[in-house]
């Protein structure tokens, strides 16, 4: 019987299986390839356990067969196999190449450290990493990588990589960079806007505030739409890099405001969101970089109310490659 594989691991297991199957169906991989574990592996950047179970589903599938010695090879699909066959989720579209396995496990890896700030520190160990999503240590690097992009993790004095607590001397010193840089960039952006965006953003605030409730991925999209997705046509590129590390706040808020929903009797950032674009659509681009300077000022106050509603209330469980610190 086969070990039970981590949700993540399953999901890269699956990520293999079905690209190799539609490889396989549209000619792109051979019949009569060999193919392995360690190819499997290597290629997906996963580890041997989710590759072989990858193998296993394609031989009930009937696609390989275990050839003499090592590994299987790549059975003739007829016509008539072919629409016997299970269907799958994707179309082949031209040369298929795997998703990264990095993308498929980021996701969890972000929430998880990221839950877990609200309460503590914590160091991580790309090794430990690896082992419990079984991908390579290239891919739990890789993951590392992008959540020190986020502004989610740094190394310390000794080189080793941490997610700081949001304390409140952290949460100050980020929202003092934001209320610094973002309207510098809100500035800088507002020539490059495309014409009908800053109605339509707007429109998206007006829907949220007369709506009986707003969901938290809702909200979150709103932060988006004004903090990312507006300030990205800022065209001072160091700029912008600079506005996107502080912003691991609104990594954190995507979890928070799931755990938060019933802290305020309506969300406060609407109005003030909503003044800002009353201001550029007046074009009163100093009038939108002060109500920005304030949205962000009394905000800092709000993140941490919500970080101490989740703090008393969340207990994650231990993860092998997260030590508190």
């Amino acid at each position: 019987m086969q070990a039970t594989l981590p949700v993540t691991a399953a999901k890269l297991y699956r990520r293999a299986c079905d690209m190799l199957a539609r490889e396989i169906r549209s000619g792109f991989v051979a019949a009569g390839t060999r193919l392995t574990e360690t190819a499997v592996a290597e290629r997906f950047g996963i580890s041997r356990a989710p590759a072989r179970q990858a193998l296993a589903e394609l031989e009930e599938l009937g696609f390989v067969q275990k050839a003499d010695g090592r590994g299987y090879r790549v059975r003739a699909v007829s016509a008539e196999q072919d629409l016997a066959l299970a269907p799958l989720d994707e179309p082949v579209q031209g040369e298929l190449q795997p998703q990264a396995s990095w993308e498929l496990l980021y996701p969890d890896v972000e929430i998880e450290v990221v839950s877990r700030t609200a309460i503590a520190s914590w160091r991580i160990n790309e090794a430990l990493l690896a082992r419990h999503y079984h991908v390579s240590r290239t891919v739990a690097r890789e993951v590392v990588a992008r959540l020190q992009e986020r502004g989610i993790v740094r190394k310390d004095a000794s080189g080793r990589w941490f997610a700081p607590a949001l304390t409140e001397k952290h949460i100050n010193e980020l929202y003092e960079l934001r209320w610094v840089l973002e309207p510098l960039a809100l500035e800088k952006a507002v020539p490059n806007v495309p014409d009908g965006l800053l109605a339509r953003l707007r429109r998206n605030i007006e829907d949220a505030v007369t709506a009986p409730q707003v969901s938290s991925e809702r909200l979150d999209q709103l932060e988006q739409d004004l903090h990312v997705d507006l300030l990205g046509h800022c065209d001072n590129q160091a700029l912008l890099r600079a506005v996107s590390l502080p912003q691991a706040l609104l990594v954190a808020h995507h979890f928070l405001y799931r755990r938060t929903a019933d802290l305020f009797a309506s969300e406060p950032f609407l109005p003030e969101h909503l003044k800002i674009f009353d201001c550029l659509e007046r074009q009163d681009i100093h009038g939108a970089c002060e109500a920005l300077t304030e949205h962000l000022k009394v905000s800092r106050h709000r993140a941490m109310l919500r970080i101490h509603a989740v703090a008393r209330t969340i207990k994650p469980a231990d993860l092998p490659y997260l030590e508190r610190l």
